[in-house]
């Protein structure tokens, strides 16, 4: 009896050995969230004005490159051809590097040419409001160096935007009036969030490039938007307070003495939160469509 004891015994400790053993967790020290801005993804976006400057010059680099060619084969006929053809190359090279920063240099002046638009807007508690959320977040986001402006007008919007060596952040009275304090909060967000993929250098060169719309779309990133919503929902944690700000966005009718339904807007539009305010059709095909990000941010 004892002996039949034991036998089954064995075999239920052999039927339990048989199961899945526990294996601790371990944390991935590569793993990275999908909604955190990469370092090379900040850097793709800081090199698409360059490299938007470099097509510009395409032509003229080609021509100088075969006027360089054929004066060094100039060799065999004038022996000092070759060196006037490495000297037209280094010039040339030395000209090029200037336009590139200068291009780059272009969209610094964006700042000044939006607050020449607009007039003054906004109640000391909104400058107090505002100062108080962009404070907080500016740490959240790394971002410092921001002077504020609400600017009148009815039409609910806002910008980062370079200004020389700082960043000018503009809003709407609009937004300030209408906007609950989280609707605020990640329209902020928004904006801080393109800093911090590095966007704010293409957009606004887009802004001020002399070039035609879809050329423009090009060079600021279709779906950026979108991408800096993800963005500053995941660093805010409060995904519902984008998207209550880009329905009423979505709502809104803008009046027609509005600056967001002039054709100075339509050449910005890039900078803005709500890039396309003048268009009166819903477009769920376009990533940057404010009804669209929406709905995107509610399914979180």
């Amino acid at each position: 009896m004892a002996t039949k004891q034991r036998s089954r015994a064995r075999r239920s400790n052999q039927s339990r050995d048989r199961g899945p053993r526990y294996v601790a967790p371990v944390l991935d020290p590569t793993w990275q969230s999908p909604y955190a801005p990469t370092t090379a993804e900040k850097h793709a976006n800081q090199k698409v004005v360059r490299s938007f400057a470099l097509r510009k010059k395409l032509p003229q680099t080609i021509l100088i490159g075969i006027v360089s060619l054929a004066l060094v084969a100039g060799v065999v006929a004038v022996p000092w051809l070759p060196v006037l053809g490495v000297l037209v190359a280094v010039v040339y090279a030395w000209d090029l590097r200037r336009a590139l920063v200068r291009y780059e240099e272009k969209g610094l002046l964006l700042g000044n040419l939006i607050f020449d638009q607009f007039k003054a807007g906004g109640t000391a508690t909104d400058r107090l409001r505002l100062t108080t959320v962009l404070d907080r977040l500016a740490a959240t986001f790394g971002v410092d160096a921001v002077t504020t402006y609400i600017v009148s007008d009815s039409g609910y919007n806002a910008a980062l935007v370079p200004k020389g060596a700082g960043l000018s952040f503009f809003v709407t009275d609009a937004v300030m009036r209408d906007f609950e304090l989280i609707e605020l909060e990640g329209v902020v967000a928004h904006c801080l969030a393109r800093h911090r993929l590095g966007l704010l250098s293409r957009e606004s060169v887009a802004a001020v490039a002399t070039t035609n719309d879809e050329a423009r779309r090009a060079l600021a990133g279709a779906g950026t938007a979108y991408r800096a919503d993800e963005v500053a929902a995941a660093a805010i944690r409060y995904p519902l307070g984008i998207a209550g700000a880009l329905h009423k966005c979505a709502r809104q009718v803008l009046a027609g003495d509005s600056f967001f339904s002039s054709s100075t807007y339509a050449q910005w539009r890039w900078i803005w939160f709500d890039i396309w305010s003048d268009q009166k059709a819903t477009d769920l095909s376009n990533l940057d469509d404010v009804e669209l990000r929406a709905l995107a941010l509610e399914e979180w």
